[in-house]
This record gives structure tokens, C-alpha cells and sequence, in this order.
């Protein structure tokens, strides 16, 4: 058991708010403020991101210097216990730089880790999730409120979504043709925001490839602990090679996996 969890559940509200302050000033600053980390392709970065990850790191290093923190943008901190914290200030650059609301920071707290905790905050929006046990938890509008995934059960009656279809090749552009063809309707470009809506079920089923695990963990906690269920497109628990899948129960992803992966 983690002591005084409560505590860390309010440092992760915090970390959110830190963040905040850091990215929503900047969130129209556009292309003028972008760098790109790649020679070759474009995988964009913001001071916004950097800064925002500062933000987070310093109060984490302030309350609980023996955890251990994983983030995007610099390299990792090393805990001296269980205890680490998992950092994506924004996740959904691309719609930050474009001036669209959906772009979202994620944490996650893991133990030994597997992700205990996540929270997906949508600034933008004003809509805050936050997973953690069976609790699932949406704070908008000066209110909160409990969320849980959907009831559906069945592929036919699904809604579906991933950031962007073009990022499939080969074996995985043929498993989501398949998985998109068996659902009612498919929505693109969420990023992590697919997976809260999911948690609040208005989503049912979301599928992504090539996640790093500072994409995945939030996530993974959050769609979990309301209620949903997620793998590897195989069905399997190691997410380590990026392909993830997340559905509102473990019926759902069952089938869901037997589309991604062709058996």
C-alpha cells in the first residue's frame, strides 16, 4: 500500500495547475514559437512544453525528492524508491501549435511501474480527469463529478478513434482497416483526449501505435479506473512496443484485439 495517497492525488491536481499556468499564456503563440526536434520529418516542440515540464518537475522535486520522475522533454530522474511520476506537459503539439483545444498534459504516478494514478487535463477546455483505484473523476466548470466508460459490447455499435490513420503501415494499417470497418463512426486527431473521453463514455473504443511511455501511462490509469480495460492490440499486458488499445470493458477490447491483430 502507498502511504497518504490522498496527498499524492492533490500533488497530481497540482502538478496539472503548475503546468497550466505555463502552457495556456503561450497556447496561441502558433508557429511562431516551434521548434523541431527532427532532422529529417516534423515532431514539433514548444518552449510551452519545456516550460511546462519544469513546472511540474520542481514540485515534485520539492514535495517527494525520492521519486523518481520520466518525462518527454528532458531525461530522467532516477528515484531512490517505488514511487515515480510519468510527464507529458502537452501531448497533442500539433493541435497546440494550430490553436485547437484538444491537446492535453498527462501524469501519471506509477508504483514499481504500473501506473496507480492518471490525469488528463485539457486546459482549453477546462476539463480535468483523474483516475485512480475505481475512482474516476471529471472536475469542469468549478464541479466535479464521477465518470465511467460506456455500456457498449458490441463492435457494430462502437465509436472509435486514433490521432492519425496515416501513421499505420504494413500489418497495423491492415488490423485498423479491419477494426474501422467493424465500428458505427471513427473520429481522428485526439491524441490523448480520446482516452478521456472514452473514460467518460463518450467514446468506446480507442487504438494507437508507436506511444512512448509518457503517452500511455496517464491514459492506461485513467481508462482503467473507469471502468474500461486496455492491452496490446495481441490482448497482452506489456505495452512496451507502443501498440496500445483501450476500450469501455473487457469484452469490447477482446474484440477489438481480435481485429488489430488478425486472429
Amino acid at each position: 500500500m502507498i502511504g497518504d495517497f490522498e496527498a499524492l492525488v492533490a500533488l497530481a491536481r497540482d502538478l496539472a495547475q503548475a503546468a497550466r499556468r505555463e502552457t495556456l499564456p503561450r497556447c496561441r503563440e502558433g508557429w511562431s514559437a516551434v521548434d523541431n526536434k527532427l532532422e529529417q520529418g516534423f515532431d514539433p516542440v514548444t518552449e510551452a512544453d519545456r516550460n511546462g515540464e519544469r513546472a511540474i518537475r520542481r514540485l515534485i522535486e520539492a514535495r517527494f525528492p525520492d521519486h523518481g520522475i520520466s518525462g518527454e522533454e528532458f531525461p530522467d530522474r532516477p528515484g531512490s524508491g517505488p514511487l515515480a511520476w510519468s510527464l507529458d506537459p502537452i501531448d497533442g503539439t500539433r493541435a497546440y501549435i494550430c490553436g485547437l483545444p484538444t491537446w492535453t498534459t498527462l501524469i501519471a504516478l506509477l508504483d514499481e511501474g504500473d501506473p496507480v494514478l492518471g490525469l488528463v487535463d485539457a486546459p482549453r477546455l477546462d476539463e480535468l480527469y483523474i483516475g485512480y483505484g475505481r475512482t474516476a473523476l471529471l472536475a469542469e466548470g468549478g464541479t466535479e463529478r464521477p465518470i465511467a466508460t460506456g455500456p457498449c459490447r458490441s463492435l457494430a455499435e462502437a465509436r472509435l478513434s486514433t490521432t492519425d490513420p496515416t501513421l499505420f503501415a504494413g500489418s497495423e494499417a491492415d488490423g485498423f482497416k479491419r477494426l474501422r470497418s467493424a465500428v458505427r463512426l471513427t473520429r481522428y486527431g485526439l491524441d490523448g483526449y480520446g482516452y478521456a473521453a472514452l473514460a467518460a463514455g463518450r467514446l468506446d473504443i480507442v487504438a494507437e501505435s508507436g506511444l512512448k511511455p509518457h503517452d500511455y501511462n496517464a491514459v492506461v490509469a485513467l481508462v482503467r479506473a473507469a471502468g474500461g480495460a486496455a492491452s496490446n492490440w495481441s490482448g497482452g499486458t506489456d505495452l512496451a512496443q507502443g501498440q496500445v488499445v483501450a476500450a469501455a470493458n473487457e469484452a469490447l477490447l477482446e474484440q477489438a484485439c481480435r481485429m488489430l491483430s488478425g486472429s
